[in-house]
Order: C-alpha cells, then structure tokens, then sequence
C-alpha cells in the first residue's frame, strides 16, 4: 500500500503495513450506506477483531482537540498508562500539536480520512519506531461529525515508555457525506460468534421499553 505523505521523511524504520488499518478501514466502509458516515451504535468490536488492541475511538471536545474515549491495549504499552478519557495529542511532542490539532480539524470538518505517517524520539532506552495511524470520522447521537474510529500500525521496539510521536507526513483523502440520516443499525450487522468481553467495547445502554397505555398490548396478532 503507497500512500502520497506531504511533508519530510524519516530516516527511520520504514513502517510495514500488517493489515490492521485496512481491516478496520474496510469494516468503517462496510458500515456505510452510500454516501453516509456510519453512526458509533452501528460500531461491533468484533467486526474488527484483528485489529482491536490496535484501534481507539476519539470525540472531537473543541475545534482541533479531540479525546479518548476507548483505546486498545497498544496505547497503554505505548504511554505506560490507562489513556482513556486523555486527548489524543498526549501521543505526540510538543512541536507535533500545533500539526494534528489542523489535521484533526480538517478531518471532522471534511469530512475526510486522515492518515499520519509518525516518527518517535530517540535516545537511551528508545530504539528506532515508526508507525502509521488512520483516522475515520463517525456521526455522533446528533447526527454531529464528532467521533472518529482509528488504528495505529507500528515498526520497531517501544523501548522505555512513555513513547510520543512526531508527525512526518499527512494524508487527507475528502470523503462524499450526505446529510441524511445513516441507515438502520441492522442493515449494517454481520454475522459473528458470541460476544466476548472486550477492550474496545463501551458499557451497553439500559434498554428502556416503549411506552404503552395500561391493559393494551404493544404488539397485536391481526388474522386476515
């Protein structure tokens, strides 16, 4: 896969696609119905299972800022720490900020796929790493361009933690949207094995029922 970066290289290791981001890619496009963003409810962890320690969903909090609201085990290796709930800038240095706080916006506001080719500092205790993080934008309960899926693809030892990123090139690729509401979740559901307890997976929301009027039955039996 060749992606057309804008900005410098690295000198570092090259990073390898292994096929996380297209998976998760490819299920955030199976998601959509024509020209619509999927919704985060349409989401299934198991849909994209092979990537899942891998993968974060972010909500945009203010123009450029954007947190944590599940991340993958891979982000806990990488900071030494749970960051769930931390803005998504606590993986990069200080001089990369400014940088993904635009790319951030231009991705929501796109709406667009953004895709970063990263570098890392180097020194004792951190050898060479590079890697490459995708970020896909979702519809949040408003119908809102505040919610974003991703993945992130690494080259090279994490070394001592914490380990941030610098950002070596940029790609936004604009994506047709339209206004209208998504699809039914079931359109979009796929077959799967029983569901496991996983990392990526939010707290069920508490199922309240319809409301009916006392003594008449929500659903009928008409006979023809």
């Amino acid at each position: 896969m060749k992606f057309g970066f804008s900005g410098g290289g690295s000198d570092g290791p090259t990073p390898v696609d292994q096929g996380m981001i297209s998976e998760v890619r490819a299920y955030w496009e199976a998601l959509r119905q024509g020209d619509m963003l999927p919704r985060r409810s349409m989401v299934d962890p198991r849909g994209i299972a092979n990537a899942l320690e891998h993968s974060f969903l972010i909500e945009r909090i203010a123009p450029g800022l954007a947190r944590f609201r599940i991340a993958g085990m891979a982000y806990n290796d990488l900071m030494g720490m749970d960051i769930r709930g931390m803005p998504i800038s606590s993986l990069f240095l200080g001089e990369a900020r400014m940088r993904l706080q635009m790319e951030l916006e231009r991705m929501f506001h796109g709406p667009s796929i953004l895709t970063l080719e990263l570098g890392s500092e180097r020194g004792l205790g951190r050898p060479p790493m590079t890697a490459r993080m995708v970020v896909l934008p979702m519809l949040g309960q408003q119908d809102d361009c505040n919610l974003a899926i991703g993945c992130i693809e690494i080259t090279g030892e994490i070394g001592r933690v914490p380990r941030r990123f610098t950002i070596e090139g940029a790609l936004i690729e604009q994506v047709s949207h339209s206004p209208r509401a998504a699809a039914p979740d079931a359109l979009a559901t796929k077959a799967h094995q029983p569901a496991q307890d996983h990392a990526f997976a939010e707290a069920p929301t508490p199922y309240s029922p319809p409301h009916t009027t006392p003594g008449v039955p929500y659903l009928r039996l008409v006979k023809g």
